[in-house]
């Protein structure tokens, strides 16, 4: 190894996301979602927590529009958010005879 030069490590290719790189909504589909949160996170001092139905929001919007990966909402962090719909739902823990 000579002094200043990096030493000969190999280095393995990186890991991608694990949501992957999505593309940006260059013809604003989503923009008048993303402007309701930020209004919402400047009302109320920056605490997202208040503001978790725009995020939701925007995020489905995205979905809905091809511009990431359609997933179910409590794998995104609102599964709290959507409890009572859950509790309402019939679960069915037999399989039905074919």
């Amino acid at each position: 190894m000579s002094f200043g030069r990096p030493p000969n490590i190999e280095s393995s290719p990186g890991k991608a996301p694990l949501r992957g790189s999505f593309p940006l909504d260059h013809d604003g589909e989503c923009k008048a979602f993303m402007k309701d949160y930020v209004k919402c996170l400047k009302e109320n001092k920056n605490n997202n927590g208040l503001c978790r139905q725009f995020s939701e929001a925007y995020l489905q919007c995205r979905m809905d529009n091809g511009l990431m990966d359609k997933d179910d909402m409590g794998n995104l962090g609102f599964a709290d958010m959507h409890k009572d719909k859950q509790e309402n739902q019939p679960h069915s823990t037999t399989k039905e005879a074919a």
